[in-house]
This record gives structure tokens, sequence and C-alpha cells, in this order.
């Protein structure tokens, strides 16, 4: 039974706490828009998505009216693009514009599925659409891509790990003039999940319905004001207990507000992804949870383990309150986007390296990072290897969202603006793995792969 304190305490949340639902995602399949005719499948894909997603913004404004609970963003995921080009050729950026066109129709944030799956190798559009990206992502507003380089079934496809720190750096250079934004809007993932309703990396997997609902909640800051009001000698099991309830009543909400939106939309409503996803707002921030717990600056020892006890716990509590948890459902811990992140590397505390240890036990990976402009194409490969081979070994989710600051030197700023906030250049080991990275091939899947 809810009682008046769980309503003030959950009004509290939204108006102190930056507590949110931030985001609706509506996924969409396109695989009846498929033609031999691009020009034709990009019509019949303007059609669907402006035809099932007309509603998406009114119904999602009408629920923060009616419920006073912030929805910041409206978005949609659609089918890897590169199972279109596999049957209509031709340029794949025709698709891209048709998803700017319909994004700007139906008054979306984002779309994401300008993406490709080529975890064992390229089939029919794959590079066709990995060579096209940065030119889609310069010639867009709206559109989000991605690319799953790898799996702990398949392994790794070097070769595509080495497309990808060349499209990561020709996606910055051509958006110099808009801060390298094109960088901020392209993931790459080992083990991509297909309910994802988190941009940049979001798609709409093949093994989905036709159109479903996604939503996504934040809440670092009602997480940190929770650990805040407790003793300084709490034990570090029953700090995990606090975050486990305090999920639970995060979660609670999403699902109220995914049941209401799916019902009004009239399509069927997939997930709950409850990822404590900051923004540059202080005080809603990963890092401060972590520094919470009793860190002086995120990034010193012990880091990681707080970190993979807040991912833990985060999970638990949120499976309590909903039978659809799913997509990545942890902590995010990208460095542009929160606020004691970009304190902690000012300061020299937080570096990449111990970002990729970070990596191991949080939800995604090395996520808006800021790193010098004249950075190699191959030193970027040679992240996302690393990260990748986290991602396989452990059987989780890992990607790499990298952006090259053309121009820039390490310690300038450089600002996106609204949820993307800024980020300082991080310094990086620049000595070259150009010999490994070129050898192309691929890692083999791990042992741990052979499950059946």
């Amino acid at each position: 039974m809810l009682n008046v304190n769980h309503i003030l305490e959950t009004i509290k949340m939204i108006d102190e706490e930056d507590l949110d639902v931030r985001t609706i995602t509506m996924g969409i399949s396109l695989l009846d828009c498929c033609d031999a005719d691009i020009d034709v499948s990009c019509e019949k894909v303007y059609k669907k998505i402006t035809t099932k997603a007309k509603d998406l913004v009114k119904v999602g404004e009408q629920i923060e009216k009616e419920y006073g609970i912030p929805i910041i963003n409206k978005r949609i995921s659609v089918t890897p693009i590169s199972m279109l080009v596999a049957v209509s050729g031709g340029d794949p950026v025709k698709y891209a514009l048709t998803l700017e066109k319909a994004a700007q129709t139906v008054g979306v944030n984002f779309i994401g599925g300008y993406s490709a799956l080529v975890q064992k190798g390229f089939s029919a559009g794959d590079k066709e659409l990995i060579a096209s990206i940065p030119r889609a992502l310069s010639e867009t507003e709206h559109i989000c891509a991605s690319v799953n380089v790898g799996s702990t079934k398949a392994g790794i496809n070097m070769d595509a790990v080495q497309m990808m720190g060349n499209v990561i750096k020709e996606s910055a250079e051509l958006t110099k003039d808009r801060n390298c934004i094109g960088a901020a809007k392209l993931v790459v993932f080992c083990n991509a999940v297909e309910d994802n309703p988190f941009m940049a990396g979001a798609f709409h997997g093949v093994g989905e319905p036709d159109v479903e609902l996604h939503v996504g909640v934040s809440g670092p800051g009602v997480v940190r004001a929770a650990l805040a009001k407790a003793p300084k000698d709490l034990p570090m099991h029953e700090i995990a207990d606090l975050i486990k309830r305090t999920a639970f009543k995060i979660t609670r909400m999403g699902q109220l507000v995914g049941s209401i939106a799916s019902e009004r939309l009239g399509v069927p409503f997939g997930i709950v992804d409850l990822s404590l996803a900051p923004t540059p707002a202080v005080g809603d921030s990963v890092a401060y949870i972590l520094e919470e717990m009793g860190l002086e600056v995120c990034g010193a020892y012990g880091t990681t383990a707080c970190l993979a006890m807040l991912n833990d716990a985060v999970k638990k509590g949120g499976v309590m309150a909903s039978s659809s948890v799913g997509g990545l459902s942890g902590a995010f811990i990208p460095v542009s986007e929160d606020a004691g992140m970009i304190a902690a590397t000012r300061a020299g505390v937080l570096t990449l390296e111990k970002l990729e240890a970070m990596t191991a036990v949080c939800s995604v990976g090395l996520d808006m990072i800021v790193i010098p402009g004249e950075t190699s194409a191959e030193v970027i490969s040679g992240i996302i290897a690393d990260e990748a081979a986290i991602g396989m070994v452990n059987s989780k989710t890992t990607a790499v969202r990298l952006i090259p600051a053309i121009g820039y030197q390490v310690g300038d700023e450089l600002e996106f603006g609204g949820l993307l906030g800024s980020g300082p250049v991080m310094n990086i080991n620049q000595t070259s793995c150009e010999v490994m990275i070129r050898r192309g091939g691929k890692i083999p899947a791990p042992l741990q792969s052979l499950k059946n």
C-alpha cells in the first residue's frame, strides 16, 4: 500500500535529486520495408516510422503533465540499416537522410539503428554501411550509429575493428566545425543487446516484435542522496542493500511510465532499462555516488570495487521491481556527461587505464571520452580491441565512444551541450599498435562461449 510518505518521497526525488525517465524509445522493425529499389525502400521506411511513431512525443508529453514525471527524451530505434542496404544496394546515406526526415516529422530527439552487426564477419550491405557512417553523421542531426564488432559467441572481428578506427577519426574530422559531434553519436560494441533504449547504441534487434516500447530510467542523484544520509561507518553490505531499495523505487516509476505509454500508443511494452545514466547537472553523477561510499575522488584505488557493487545492487533492486528489466541496466560511466567524472579527470586522478578497469564491472564501457585529435586510427582501433576483449571474455556488453578532438590539445575542453555535456581532452598512451591492428583476421571466441 502506498502512503503519503511514499508519495512525498517520490516528489522529492524528482524535484531535488534529478530523478527522471531518461527516455521512452519506440523500437520499429523495418524488415518489411526492404525493396530492391532503394528509393521505394526509403519511402516505405519513412511511411512506417511516421505512422507508428506519430503520437510518441505527444503521449510522452501528456504523461509528463499528468504525473509530474520528467521524460527527457523521446526516441526511436530501428532495424540495423545494413540489412536494408543488403537488399536495395545503392548509397546508404539515402537511408540516413530518410531517417532524419522522419525524426523531424515526428519530433523525436534521436533515431538509432544506422548500424551493422559484424561480429563474425561481413554480410551484404555491412561494409557499405560502415564506410558511409562519417557522411551520414555529418549530414544529419538526429541519427545515431553503432557497429557490433565482437561477441562472446563469435569472437572479435579484427577487420571491423581496424575499419572503425578510421571511421571514428573521419566522423570527427567531418564535423570538426561542430565540436566533432559526429563521433559522439557513434558507438562500437561487443555483445550489443537488441532492446537497448539508450543512445547512441540503440537498434531494434531482429528478434524483437514489429513495434514495441522501451523505457530508460535514470537516477544517480537519488542514489547519491540516499547514501549521503547514511552513516559514514555503515558496512558495505548495508550500503549495497540501501542501493537495492533505492533502485527498486526508481524502477517502479519506470514500469508505471512504460505501461501507460505502451497502452496509449497501442504497442507492446518491452523492457525497463534501469541504468544510472548521469547528466552534467551537479549531483546527478555516478562518480559522486562512488565518492559517497568513501573515495576521496573517483579513480582512487577502490573505485572498481565500489562500481562493481553499485552495478550489482542496481540490477538486484531493479529485477525485484519489474518482470521486464532488460537493455543494459546498471551504471554508466560516460566522462563528458558526468560532472564528477569530469572533475576527477581534470584533477588527473581518473585516467583512461583506470576507466578501462572500471568497464569490466559496469554496464557499458569507455563512453564519451575526448582524446587528442592527432591520435592515430590504429591507436583508436587498439582501444576498441581491448574493450571488446573485456566484453568477450566476461560475457558482458562493452562499448567504445571516443571523440578525437580535431585541433584541440590535452587539457582543452570540448563542449557538446545538452545531455552530452563537455569533456576535457584526456592524455592517452600514443604508443603504436599498428602492426597488430593491420594483421586483421579475427580473435577466436573464448572457451566460455561453449555453453551448450
